[in-house]
């Protein structure tokens, strides 16, 4: 299996390949989301055989439903071993949400109750998802808009026990934690303390955005712009504390430019690089 590197990494987009796939792109890796790439041949994959020809490949799924209390679609979970059986992909992971409920898909990744029973339910899921394609996966913390009424577990301690039951690991998405508790009233920087070190594979990084509704407060995961300042502040916090890890800049809507997507890469191995020159001295 391809490493995937403690650098940044980016989302591979279509319109992107010609700056990508001339080798000189500098970033360490990219994302894909498998779900674009569950058909049976042409142009699309061909593609992304030249992608992980030349660069490790994390493959970040949104349509599992890991967090709803349906059984997994087994056409879906057929579709992703398929894939990565075929290109071996360095990091395979999911979202805390759920997307289908009796049939009815739904495009979007809805809040999964943190409750004992939904908690079961997903380490149930996580466990048949890693013995459908043979590896451990990673699981990605939510990002939430309204307290659930039915919440009876903090999501630290869910997405914490999740994994310790089913053995996966978790992906940390700075951008979600900041945006949770801003909208739910939560301190971001003791949950961000609160991140079990051994369990983190993977960090993401976006942008957000202010609810358009001028009553309302609420910031929205956009994946639309730039890190902001109290983002990267958040994701100094994390690493100062458990080591530069694989970090992804996600930039999925108002998609930049290469060089503005580059550049945003660029910032977050600066911190990362940052963090390993501290290494010696903070061992002394």
């Amino acid at each position: 299996m391809t490493h995937l590197p403690a650098c940044a990494g980016v989302g591979f987009k279509a319109e992107h390949a010609s700056d990508i796939l001339d080798g000189n792109a500098s970033v360490g890796w990219f994302e894909i989301h498998p779900e674009n790439y569950m058909v049976a041949g042409g142009p699309r994959l061909a593609m992304l055989a030249d992608v992980c020809a030349q660069y490790p490949v994390s493959m970040h799924g949104v349509g599992l439903s890991l967090g709803g209390g349906d059984p997994l679609d087994a056409r879906h979970l057929a579709d992703l071993k398929r894939l990565v059986d075929r290109f071996n992909p360095a990091m395979v992971s999911e979202h805390i949400a759920w997307s289908s409920h009796e049939g009815l898909y739904m495009a979007d990744l809805l809040p999964t109750p943190m409750t004992k029973t939904s908690l079961d339910q997903l380490v149930a899921a996580i466990d048949m998802v890693q013995s459908h394609i043979g590896r451990r996966i990673l699981i990605e913390n939510p990002t939430s808009y309204l307290p659930l009424p039915q919440n009876s577990i903090s999501e630290l301690d869910f997405i914490t026990e999740a994994a310790r039951r089913s053995g996966c690991g978790l992906l940390i998405d700075v951008n979600n934690i900041y945006i949770s508790a801003h909208n739910l009233g939560f301190d971001a920087e003791a949950f961000v303390d609160g991140i079990p070190a051994d369990l983190v594979g993977e960090i993401h990084l976006a942008g957000h955005e202010r609810d358009a509704n001028d009553q309302d407060s609420i910031l929205i995961d956009t994946h639309s712009r730039p890190v902001a300042d109290p983002v990267w502040a958040l994701f100094d916090r994390l690493i100062a504390r458990i080591g530069p890890k694989p970090t992804l800049i996600e930039w999925d809507n108002d998609v930049p430019s290469w060089p503005v997507l580059q550049h945003e890469a660029a910032l977050a191995d600066t911190r990362l690089n940052a963090v390993r020159s501290r290494a010696p001295e903070m061992a002394s």
